[in-house]
């Protein structure tokens, strides 16, 4: 069952790249005491991810920021090291990059999506959400194949209304 809106984000164990390497760090402690703008995509340096999913939030992240949002953050089913990779290339440096390398994240919001057929494995769904102290206040998953309800400019739509 996927998480909603109104529902509590679980509790689980995530990586970070910290000025020391990586960190694990749970996602209480990640989301419960701000608002944070949370999207998560199939895979880092994967077309549509790179081309304008993560450009998009990068382009958009002063505005989001200005809307009374704490945080943006991206999580992907990837390890922390290519996440961290991932930020160096697409220059996002503002956005929190979080590692869901086992995929416990993806699977606890009931957002996977088996790409084992692409040789991917199972991986995240692509989606945006807005949480407030935990809480998910807003929520858009994309259908199979779309960039359309998650990016930042949707994200901005709902953060205004």
């Amino acid at each position: 069952m996927s998480i909603k809106v109104g529902d509590s984000l679980p509790q689980v164990t995530v990586q970070i790249m910290g000025a020391e390497g990586p960190e694990s760090v749970s996602t209480s402690d990640l989301f419960s005491d701000s608002k944070v703008v949370l999207f998560a995509v199939p895979g880092a340096f994967t077309p549509t991810c790179s081309a304008a999913h993560l450009p998009g939030f990068v382009a958009q992240s002063d505005k989001i920021l200005e809307s009374g949002v704490d945080l943006i953050a991206c999580i992907s089913v990837n390890d922390v090291f290519v996440m961290d990779a991932w930020a160096k290339q697409g220059n996002a440096g503002g956005i929190k990059m979080i590692a869901d390398g086992m995929g416990v994240f993806a699977d606890a919001v009931g957002m996977t999506v088996d790409f084992s057929e692409r040789g991917m494995g199972i991986r995240s769904d692509r989606y945006a959400m807005i949480i407030d102290k935990g809480k998910v206040t807003w929520l858009a998953r994309e259908k199979p194949k779309t960039l359309e309800v998650s990016t930042a400019e949707a994200v901005l739509q709902a953060l205004a209304g």
